[in-house]
């Protein structure tokens, strides 16, 4: 069944039943009602192939050979990703990726001074801009400007308020799996030291999964305290290490924060990993010694432009009602701040009878 036929039985032609199909506000409510009973009736179903195809050209028509999607953010810098390495990383994945795809990204600031969002949005439409690529903002609870909801958005991260499709690093299962490694390397008292704002920009993933994991393995032996921290304060650090003695510490933080966390341990004098292990979970961890996984921001930048290729394909437009949200796993690093295996077991002693 094709769509000429639709349109011989609706009485309308091809394109209002294209329209229709696309639930085009060109077309009124009770023709795409019509349309869809009838698609339904006859089993109608699109060709994926011929729907990308026709996506893909509606969206470069009027701006050259290549389509273009807004890259943004709600921080107060023009360009937040050239100022980590973090998201230096992420916007070098996207890039690359949109590449691949046909497009082009085009950074626009939208806390210029004097810009105004009816200005931002103007812009915008001028560039044939369709999709927007977000890298969230400095404060996790801010909204997305409601003004921007007709086009397709893709948010970097958990920050931000509102309700938006995303790609985000896989916290929890990072943290399991390097438990899991601890585990076979024969670390039985895992420690916990975690930043507060990784604590909130990662929705408490990191938390849960430690206290899950130490549920499930530990026994009924209490998990040691987590202790969350600002930056490494050092009065509680000590405190921290003298009372409950981990044999290894999970580092949950920033990754500005791994050399005072160094100077911190170098301070307490702990031979790493001789008295103690060190495992980061980090955005950054190479070429710092330490062991852990690093959140593999390469494929972050990629996800999010497919998935706003794929919100586009799909005419799916503003904010969404069901955001969908990917994960990405991050990748071990090996450094030196973990042993290498499990310790030596003593020979058991047969009992004398």
């Amino acid at each position: 069944m094709s769509v000429r036929q639709i349109a011989k039985l609706a009485g309308i032609s091809p394109a209002a039943v294209s329209l229709a199909l696309r639930r085009s506000p060109k077309v009124s409510a009770a023709t795409q009602r019509l349309v869809g009973r009838l698609a339904q009736r006859l089993n109608y179903r699109p060709n994926a192939k011929i729907r990308e195809l026709m996506t893909h050209l509606r969206a470069t028509r009027g701006t050259g050979s290549e389509a273009c999607f807004g890259v943004m953010s709600l921080y107060p810098s023009p360009r937040p990703w050239e100022q980590s390495l973090h998201l230096t990383r992420i916007f070098d994945g996207m890039t690359e990726r949109a590449m691949a795809l046909g497009y082009r990204l085009e950074p626009l600031w939208l806390r210029a001074p004097n810009m105004r969002l009816r200005r931002f949005r103007s812009i915008l439409d001028a560039r044939g801009v369709q999709g927007l690529l977000c890298f969230g903002g400095p404060n996790l609870e801010e909204e997305f400007p409601a003004q921007l909801d007709h086009y397709a958005i893709v948010n970097q991260g958990l920050s931000l308020n509102t309700p938006l499709h995303r790609v985000i690093s896989h916290a929890y299962n990072d943290t399991i799996h390097t438990l899991d490694r601890l585990a076979r390397l024969g670390y039985r008292r895992p420690g916990l030291v975690l930043g507060r704002y990784e604590e909130i920009r990662c929705a408490h993933a990191h938390l849960s999964a430690f206290l899950g994991w130490c549920d499930h393995h530990l026994g009924p032996a209490d998990p040691i305290p987590v202790l969350r921290l600002e930056r490494v304060e050092q009065q509680p650090f000590a405190q921290w290490l003298e009372r409950h003695r981990p044999d290894v510490i999970v580092y949950v933080h920033l990754y500005d924060t791994l050399r005072e966390f160094t100077n911190r341990l170098r301070a307490h004098g702990l031979r790493i990993p001789e008295q103690i292990g060190v495992a980061v979970l980090s955005q950054v961890i190479e070429g710092t010694g330490f062991s852990g996984m690093q959140e593999n921001q390469t494929v972050i930048g990629a996800r999010t432009v497919e998935l706003l290729v794929d919100r586009i394909m799909d005419r799916d437009f503003g904010i969404p009602t069901d955001p969908r949200i990917e994960m990405v796993e991050g990748r071990w690093i090996e450094g030196s701040s973990l042993r290498s295996a499990p310790p030596a077991r003593s020979p058991r002693r047969l009992a004398l009878t």
